[in-house]
């Protein structure tokens, strides 16, 4: 009975010693989490082109749809968002396209004239975005994996298809959101550890990444196709 007593000991710390290993790999920042995410870093440094589309329902009254296009190769990037808000008062609707080729902003009016503006070199500039994404600097396009490494509890979730992509999910945990406590999911390709779907709990939002590195190119506002000399 001895023998059989140490025996039973021995496997419960064991399992004990595993149950312990598994929580530190995932659940902790330092863990197989951690790598996971700078993997992530490293991968975003790369991309030079990509589409995003967010879905977001942050009240209870107030729906948005968001998309990004962004060509590092054509210097330019594609901005729109669509906003309803319903209240007692009745709805309101807000509507907005922005195109940014190098330092100038075209927007678009209501009659669908494009109305440019300029800022200076390097400000809301797709070579600043691009600029940001190659140094692994963080950025509005993306999850912030660098505090999310700082200052979250990644626990591994499983397996799903984003547009016919494989990936994992990833569970994150972070103070500092308006509720007070924040929670994420991110899912990140098997292969390219790229991110391809992330939720906010706080938000209501569901954002979806596609078209990494592919050959699209952005349609450009005609002003921004006519070479500066033709002003006359």
């Amino acid at each position: 009975m001895e023998g059989r007593y140490w025996l039973w000991l021995g496997a419960r710390l064991l399992v004990a010693v595993v149950i312990v290993g598994w929580a530190g790999s995932y659940l902790i920042p330092g863990g197989s989490g951690e790598k996971e995410f700078q993997r992530a870093l490293d991968a975003i440094r790369t991309v030079r082109s990509v589409r995003i589309a967010t879905v977001a329902d942050p009240t209870n009254t107030q729906h948005s749809d968001i998309s990004w296009d962004l060509v590092c190769a054509q210097d330019a990037y594609r901005y729109k968002w669509h906003m309803v808000e319903t209240n007692p008062k009745g709805p309101a609707q807000l509507d907005m396209e922005e195109v940014h080729v190098g330092s100038t902003e075209y927007d678009r009016q209501n009659e669908g004239a494009w109305q440019p503006h300029q800022f200076a070199a390097g400000v809301r500039s797709a070579q600043s975005i691009c600029g940001r994404l190659g140094d692994g600097t963080e950025s509005n396009m993306f999850p912030p994996f660098d505090t999310m490494i700082k200052r979250g509890i990644l626990q591994k979730g499983d397996k799903k298809t984003v547009n016919g992509v494989r990936c994992r999910e990833w569970l994150v945990t972070m103070k500092g959101g308006y509720s007070g406590l924040e929670h994420d999911t991110i899912c990140l390709g098997l292969d390219d550890h790229l991110p391809y779907e992330m939720t906010v709990d706080y938000m209501h939002s569901r954002t979806v990444y596609s078209d990494y590195n592919s050959p699209f190119q952005l349609e450009l506002p005609g002003p921004a196709l006519q070479p500066a000399s033709s002003t006359n």
